[in-house]
């Protein structure tokens, strides 16, 4: 079954939104977790708007299950990571004034840098991703960076999934077979929910790990975040 990993910056910028604990992020992921997520995700920026590098070094310690932790790798980002050594670094391209994540790696021009980065994770027991679109070449050429992993960027598949699901999720089954053949594990994020994470699932082959945030704590806000995470976790059984 493709794991859960729920992405918790949401519940952070409600927090950072008036000041104080509330609500309380650690707690939150302790809940993911004793509700059935079997992963925690946070993306901290270099202006700590949301998650905060102190969140991430109080949850790693605090929780069973496996820590994702995404960001541009910067010096203070690495230095982050190597503190905290969570079981996985997703390495995403963001500049630092971005809402959210919104392309991949180019992993041509990029491969040098990345190599570099990825190897001192890897030497640090961490394992590592990147975040990527569905260009075959930069899938292929991603092997030369040593990443145990890829991340494909999901945002045209669900912006595209109501008008014709079936030419929408073309690219990442066309992507993932790649990603097969040359030996990468696949994860995939950005604006998957409730109504088109089982056909994703169910025709992406070989698909590892969803990182889920934005629409599943908007959803836990009619739902309650123990439902909602169930409704997840059943959507990825396939």
């Amino acid at each position: 079954m493709t794991k859960l990993s729920v992405n918790i910056n949401k519940i952070a910028t409600i927090r950072n939104a008036r000041g104080g604990n509330e609500p309380n992020v650690l707690e939150a992921a302790l809940n993911c977790e004793r509700f059935g997520a079997q992963g925690i995700t946070v993306h901290p920026r270099p202006d700590e708007r949301h998650i905060r590098y102190q969140d991430a070094r109080d949850i790693k310690p605090a929780i069973d299950v496996e820590f994702n932790i995404e960001g541009n790798p910067t010096k203070s980002f690495i230095d982050l990571v190597l503190e905290v050594k969570p079981a996985q670094v997703t390495l995403v391209p963001d500049a630092p004034d971005a809402i959210t994540s919104n392309a991949g790696w180019d992993t041509i021009k990029n491969e040098a840098f990345l190599t570099d980065v990825i190897k001192e994770f890897k030497n640090n027991g961490i394992r590592t991703s990147i975040f990527i679109e569905t260009d075959a070449e930069m899938i292929r050429n991603a092997v030369k960076t040593g990443t145990d992993r890829i991340e494909l960027y999901t945002e045209s598949y669900a912006v595209d999934f109501e008008n014709d699901k079936v030419a929408a999720v073309k690219p990442f089954v066309e992507a993932a077979k790649v990603a097969n053949e040359v030996g990468l594990g696949i994860n995939a994020g950005h604006d998957l929910n409730l109504k088109n994470l089982k056909y994703f699932v169910q025709e992406v082959p070989g698909l590892l790990e969803v990182s889920i945030g934005h629409a599943l704590i908007s959803d836990a806000l009619y739902f309650g975040l123990e439902n909602t995470i169930q409704m997840y976790l059943r959507e990825l059984r396939v």
